[in-house]
């Protein structure tokens, strides 16, 4: 972090974890080649920190130019597959910590959901227990990404209510063999205030795939951002396969909001 403290990021590890669509579209992600096109657009924008992925989508990005004097955030559990039966067992198959630190990947990032209705949960839980005990032996700041979930219909849902954002947030933090170098990456909830209030741990904003009119998702973050403890965002397939198509204009609306350009 540098100049005004605050990042913005923008997030395509979603592949990797069978995750392809995007608003009505189930297959929006699955051109790589367009894919690329628009981070590289993106990471060409004023105000844009750089990029979360997975090793292959970190790897194309640097050999295409785009990384210079950008942040690299490296995703490190995509095993839990949309729609599979084991999603709630999200085992490590991406970046390792070794791996970031010998890459000079600047941080790392973890999901982790929690259901209490699952068994899978608790290999997931330990899993995550000690990557954030080995990055904070590198020093390597790690964002953790929690989410109280449930399973609907084969589906797992994440619940998105205040209290049950706050929940994840204790659970999340209290991981590893120290929090020196954690971060947290939460949703955009109604009483944000609270939410805040339940972590001294500085966190960054997702986006997600919002139906919502850009408008109203826009002034959401906007007020998040004003919050003590918010120090930027993280958002993929929002400003990446914006509505209107004009990638470069979302980009730069959200940098607006980050920087204050």
């Amino acid at each position: 972090m540098r100049g005004d403290g605050r990042l913005f990021i923008v997030a395509a590890d979603h592949p990797a974890r069978g995750a392809l669509g995007v608003g009505s579209d189930p297959m929006a992600m699955a051109d790589r080649y367009d894919l690329l096109q628009r981070l590289a657009l993106a990471l060409s924008r004023p105000g844009v920190d750089g990029v979360l992925g997975t090793p292959d989508i970190i790897d194309d990005l640097a050999l295409l130019g785009v990384l210079d004097d950008k942040i690299a955030v490296g995703s490190m559990n995509r095993g839990g597959l949309r729609g599979a039966v084991f999603e709630m067992d999200d085992r490590y198959t991406g970046y390792d910590v070794d791996a970031m630190v010998r890459d000079g990947v600047d941080a790392a990032k973890l999901l982790l959901r929690v259901n209490l209705d699952d068994v899978g949960t608790a290999r997931t839980l330990e899993a995550t227990a000690s990557a954030v005990t080995a990055a904070a032996r590198e020093r390597l700041p790690i964002l953790l990404e929690p989410f109280l979930s449930r399973w609907n219909d084969g589906t797992i849902v994440n619940d998105l209510t205040p209290d049950a954002v706050i929940q994840s947030v204790a659970i999340a933090s209290g991981l590893g063999a120290s929090s020196a170098y954690t971060w947290l990456k939460l949703p955009v909830v109604p009483e944000m205030e609270r939410v805040m209030a339940a972590t001294t741990l500085p966190t960054l904003l997702l986006g997600g795939d919002s139906e919502a009119a850009p408008e109203e998702t826009f002034a959401s973050w906007e007020s998040a951002l004003a919050l003590p403890g918010v120090h930027g965002l993280v958002v993929g397939r929002t400003l990446l396969y914006p509505k209107d198509g004009d990638v470069g204009q979302a980009v730069d609306i959200a940098a607006s909001l980050v920087h204050g350009r």
